[in-house]
C-alpha cells in the first residue's frame, strides 16, 4: 500500500476542487483525481466542517479495514493513504467510472437488462462472501445500492467500509441505513454476518423490482413490506421491473432469486442463507438456461444443414448432397454464430417442408 503526500493529492484534484466531486456522504466527499503517472483514482477526504465536530471515525475505520485486505475483483480496493492538515485520514482507491447501482436503477433512463441484473446480484454476493469468509469475518453493516459501484467493465464492487467491523472487534453500537438495516440488529451483541445477508436481500429486491428500498410516495413505503406478500402469495411476477420486458427463458431464474430474497429477509436468522450458499444458489439458477441455450444452438445448426440441403434439392433437382451442401452448411453455421438467421425463420422453413 502506498503513502501519498498531501501535496500530490492536491495536484491530482486541482486542490480538491468542487468540480472534481463525484460523491458525498456523512464522512465528507469523494473526488476524482489523476495521479502524476496518469492513473485515475478516487480520493475520499473529510469535509472541512467535520474536524470541528471531531467526527473523523468513519474514514479512519475504512482505512483500517481496507488496509488489511488483499485485492479482490468484487470489492473497491485501497491503493494508499494520506492525511490532511488536521491529521485526519485520506484514502485513495480505485476509480469506478460507471457510478452506483442506485444511479443505474433509479436515475438512469436505460435500466439494465435482466441478464445483467442477475450478473450484478452474483458479483455483489461474491464480494460479501469474500468478506465473510475472512478470519475473523468482516461485517460491512451498510450494504445498499448506493454502496455498490461499477468499474469500466460494468462489474459490481462492494464499496464504502466506513461502518465495517470485524467480528472480533470491540462491540459497536448498531449502525446502517434505514430500509436496509436488519430489524433484529438492535444491540451490539446482535452483530453477525446475517446482518449483511438481510441487507443483501433488500438490494436483491431492488435489483429485480427497480423500486427504491424506501419510497415515501408509495404504499407501503418499504420495498420489503410490499414485495414479500407478492412473492409468497402471488402474483410473483408483479415484483419485476416493468420498464424492461422479462424474457420467458429468464422467468425461472428471477423466481428463484425472489425466493432467495425471502430467505435473506427472514426475521429468523437461522433461515437466512450464508453468502457462500447464496453464491452457489445463484450460480445453479443460471446454469440450466446456459445449458439449454447451448443445446438449442446445436439443434439449430443441425436444422440449418437440413434446410440448405432441401433448398439445394428443390432448385437443381438433386438430393443436395454435394460440395454445395458443405458450403451451405458452413454458411448456416456462420449465420447462427453471427445471429443473422432468426430462429423463427428456421422453424418456419422446417415446418413448411
Amino acid at each position: 500500500m502506498n503513502t501519498y503526500e498531501l501535496q500530490e493529492l492536491e495536484v491530482a484534484t486541482d486542490n480538491f476542487s468542487t468540480s472534481r466531486i463525484v460523491g458525498k456522504g456523512s464522512h465528507g466527499c469523494v473526488y476524482r483525481g489523476v495521479l502524476k503517472d496518469g492513473r485515475p483514482v478516487a480520493i475520499k477526504k473529510q469535509s472541512s466542517e467535520l474536524p470541528k465536530l471531531q467526527d473523523n471515525t468513519k474514514l479512519a475505520n475504512e482505512a483500517r479495514i481496507l488496509s488489511t485486505l488483499h485485492p479482490n475483483s468484487y470489492i473497491l480496493n485501497l491503493l494508499g493513504i494520506s492525511q490532511d492538515t488536521f491529521g485526519n485520514k485520506i484514502i485513495v482507491t480505485e476509480y469506478m467510472q460507471n457510478g452506483t447501482l442506485h444511479e443505474i436503477l433509479h436515475v438512469s433512463t436505460t435500466p439494465p437488462p435482466w441478464q445483467k441484473r442477475v450478473e450484478m446480484a452474483l458479483q455483489i454476493a461474491k464480494g460479501l462472501c469474500f468478506l465473510h469468509e475472512l478470519n475473523p469475518s468482516i461485517v460491512h453493516r451498510d450494504i445498499k445500492s448506493a454502496n455498490i459501484l461499477f468499474d469500466n467493465n460494468w462489474d459490481a464492487r462492494v464499496a464504502d467500509f466506513g461502518l465495517a467491523v470485524r467480528l472480533n472487534d470491540e462491540l459497536n453500537l448498531p449502525a446502517g441505513t434505514m430500509g436496509y438495516i436488519d430489524p433484529n440488529y438492535t444491540t451490539p451483541g446482535k452483530l453477525s454476518t446475517k446482518i449483511d445477508v438481510f441487507s443483501y436481500g433488500v438490494v436483491l429486491l431492488e435489483l429485480i423490482s427497480g423500486r427504491k428500498a424506501i419510497d415515501v410516495i408509495r404504499s407501503p413505503a418499504s420495498i420489503v413490506e410490499w414485495a414479500i406478500p407478492l412473492i409468497e402469495h402471488g402474483p410473483v411476477m408483479d415484483v419485476c421491473d416493468g420498464r424492461v420486458p422479462l424474457p420467458r427463458y429468464m422467468g425461472g431464474v428471477i423466481k428463484k432469486l425472489l425466493r432467495l430474497a425471502t430467505r435473506c429477509l427472514s426475521l429468523k436468522e437461522s433461515i437466512r442463507p450464508s453468502m457462500s450458499e447464496i453464491v452457489t444458489n445463484i450460480e445453479n439458477a443460471i446454469e440450466q438456461p446456459i445449458r439449454y441455450d447451448h443445446i438449442s444452438i446445436n439443434f439449430i445448426r443441425h436444422v440449418i444443414v437440413e434446410i440448405m440441403r432441401r433448398r439445394k434439392s428443390k432448385f437443381d433437382g438433386t438430393n443436395g448432397v454435394n460440395e454445395e451442401q458443405d458450403r451451405g452448411s458452413s454458411l448456416g453455421n456462420n449465420k447462427v454464430c453471427k445471429g443473422t438467421l432468426p430462429v423463427r425463420e428456421v422453424l418456419a422453413d422446417l415446418t413448411l417442408k
